[in-house]
């Protein structure tokens, strides 16, 4: 997997190369790029895909002592990674975290649409039993270990403070495996996702939505119809703050929908690109 050196430290990334309009998929809290190894795939067949790793917990290259890895900072980590890469017209695509939308605000010169799917918004930060969870075990030192030496049990892993609320189907235990495992056995890895959790604040969600009242690039704000941990009312939400946005609910699935409904996930981002420019070389590959 190629790597980057970013301002915050080592950031490693999937690029599938080749042409056709840039796909940026964006992970969640505790996550690496492999949530969306069903999506990709299908995707790469008429896009160039970017998956960076993120310093959430899945990401096996520590930060450097002392970068801000506060939600504004990681924020600024993916507009940076875009300048980098100089990846200009991306559909700039999130699940889970709610990071993203900092970015979209920041990039949105290079930046030609937006899809918003299942994640932290407004009020909802940290989100749900997950999330308050985590931030909870963040605060309190040393809080992270006991949390992340629980995960080692796969029956844990897909409890309701993990995973168990945001799939209706179980991540392969393989999968999840890798997912924590740098959380697990990297003391840096913990390191760097307490310093995220403890400077996010219950605002940063609402701030985030604020920045994108005046984005005027085309929108698609995709919910799962059964999420338990993001509410589907915050779809409508955004629908009513962006200026050009639209609603997609994707049945039988919760947060996670690249793991629940790939096939719904890949159909809806490749509609709303749509056939124009599908010919187009990508820059910056």
């Amino acid at each position: 997997m190629p790597s980057i050196e970013l301002s915050a430290g080592t950031v490693e990334y999937e690029d599938t190369g080749g042409g056709g309009p840039v796909v940026v998929l964006i992970h969640g809290l505790g996550m690496d790029g492999s949530l969306y190894r069903k999506v990709v795939p299908e995707l790469s067949r008429r896009h160039r895909v970017v998956v960076p790793v993120l310093p959430l917990g899945g990401h096996r290259t520590p930060m450097r002592p002392g970068a801000d890895l506060s939600p504004r900072g990681i924020g600024r980590l993916q507009s940076e990674l875009l300048e980098r890469l100089d990846l200009r017209d991306v559909t700039l695509v999130g699940n889970d975290s709610g990071l993203f939308l900092f970015a979209a605000a920041r990039s949105r010169d290079r930046i030609a649409r937006l899809v918003i799917s299942s994640c932290e918004a407004f009020e909802n930060f940290p989100p749900g039993l997950p999330g308050k969870a985590v931030s909870l075990a963040g605060k309190l030192p040393g809080g992270l270990f006991p949390v992340a030496q629980a995960l080692r049990v796969p029956a844990l892993r897909r409890g309701p403070t993990a995973l168990g609320r945001m799939t209706k189907r179980p991540v392969p235990d393989e999968i999840t495996e890798q997912w924590f495992r740098p959380l697990i056995t990297s003391r840096a890895v913990r390191r760097d996702l307490t310093a995220y959790l403890r400077s996010a604040r219950p605002g940063d969600m609402l701030d985030a939505a604020e920045g994108l009242r005046t984005f005027d690039r085309p929108t698609l704000v995709l919910w799962a119809a059964e999420d338990r941990v993001m509410p589907p009312a915050h779809g409508r939400r955004f629908v009513e703050l962006l200026p050009d946005a639209r609603l997609e609910e994707v049945e039988d699935s919760r947060t996670l929908i690249p793991e629940d409904r790939p096939d719904a996930f890949v159909r809806a981002i490749e509609a709303f690109i749509g056939p124009v420019g599908r010919g187009r070389r990508a820059r910056g590959g």
